[in-house]
């Protein structure tokens, strides 16, 4: 080969190493995909996959395509350790989860060791809020939910409140009562009964209303996810069928009207979301998330396609020598799906909620 046939080798060589793709921007997710409490994970990691795809198909970041790694938590302490090294072993830019405040209590750490931003989109305990660390979070916190409800419960006259939570979630759980009893106490009144029993395929629901119902309360609040919710209801309805029953934020899912039936209506649960929604934006989303996988969305698919936005903004505006958490405290307010999400400095947020009650198989928002 001749001088000037070489020197046209590496110049093709060097066109074609300018045309190949750039390597994609990962980051993961990580939620519990299997076991008891599976509805919130699937859904949501269903809203991280639209957002992502979309981001892609609207040119990525320059050109450069984000891919999506995908761990289970399996809501397994264990499990979550694992599955939070492989994310740090496949050099993720961020991490869009958990989805339990008590998976967060296990992965965080793990992450923030490693400096990786992570927005989770429905964690709430108080053990995260006002932290200066590399955690965003997209929920309210156990307190505002906590205040609300004893606020609605007492408006109804109700003033005997018995309550059931789940330890194997028991950041979340212990949180969310703790600011109950506090909220009940700060009115002048107090708490009937506080139950705890761990979740599982051989808890036994008909005794752990039964405890509850010993205490004489004028009505019952389940701390739990939505199958437990579901079972819960189903012993309450057979022991007291015309106490009034109602459930955290945690369970409200579409798995609960599926599973719940008839023994779940009547139920009061707080959303974070409108389902009703009927704006342009909301309608282009549930349109395209209905299209890509059959079914409608739910609240943790909105809040992970919301932290998703924030994630994936901070990315396409992050600044040379800019760390994505500082990207991402610069490139808000953020629109999200149906409200504004503005963060403060160690990435805490406010979320508008309202009460629903489930009639004829639907969550239909109270009247003020």
């Amino acid at each position: 080969m001749n001088k000037t046939m070489i020197l046209l080798a590496i110049g093709l060589n060097l066109a074609l190493g300018g045309c190949s793709q750039k390597d994609p921007i990962k980051i993961g997710f990580i939620g519990g995909l299997t076991d008891r409490n599976s509805d919130n994970g699937q859904s949501g990691l269903n809203g991280v996959i639209l957002a992502v795809e979309q981001f892609n198909r609207q040119g990525g970041r320059e050109g450069q395509m984000v891919e999506l790694v995908t761990k289970d938590d399996a809501q397994n302490p264990a499990t979550a350790q694992q599955s939070s090294r492989e994310l740090v072993a496949a050099k993720v830019e961020a991490v869009i989860g958990p989805f339990t405040s008590g998976m967060a209590k296990v992965i965080v750490p793990i992450t923030a060791q490693n400096g990786i931003f992570q927005v989770s989109p429905t964690i709430t305990s108080m053990d995260f809020y006002g932290k200066d660390d590399n955690l965003f979070r997209i929920n309210r916190t156990t307190r505002d939910y906590a205040e609300d409800y004893a606020s609605v419960l007492m408006s109804q006259g109700l003033r005997r409140t018995a309550v059931a939570y789940d330890t194997r979630n028991l950041n979340f759980t212990a949180s969310w009562l703790k600011e109950f009893r506090a909220a009940e106490q700060a009115a002048g009144q107090s708490l009937a009964a506080e139950i705890a029993y761990e979740s599982g395929d051989s808890t036994d629901f008909g005794q752990v209303i039964s405890q509850m119902l010993a205490s004489k309360p004028d009505n019952l609040v389940f701390i739990s996810g939505a199958l437990d919710v579901a079972r819960l209801a189903q012993q309450a309805r057979k022991q007291a069928p015309k106490l009034p029953i109602a459930a955290a934020e945690w369970a409200a899912t579409e798995q609960l009207v599926e599973l719940g039936g008839e023994v779940v209506e009547g139920l009061l649960i707080v959303q974070n979301y409108d389902r009703d929604d009927q704006s342009e934006r909301y309608r282009d989303f549930a349109d395209a998330f209905y299209k890509r996988f059959q079914r409608q969305p739910g609240y943790s698919t909105v809040a992970a396609y919301d932290a998703t936005t924030v994630v994936l903004t901070a990315l396409k505006n992050r600044k040379r020598g800019e760390t994505l958490k500082q990207a991402a405290l610069r490139s808000g307010p953020y629109q999200g799906l149906q409200q504004s999400i503005t963060f403060d400095a160690n990435g805490d947020t406010r979320r508008q909620a309202f009460f629903t009650t489930i009639q004829n198989g639907r969550y239909v928002k109270l009247q003020d």
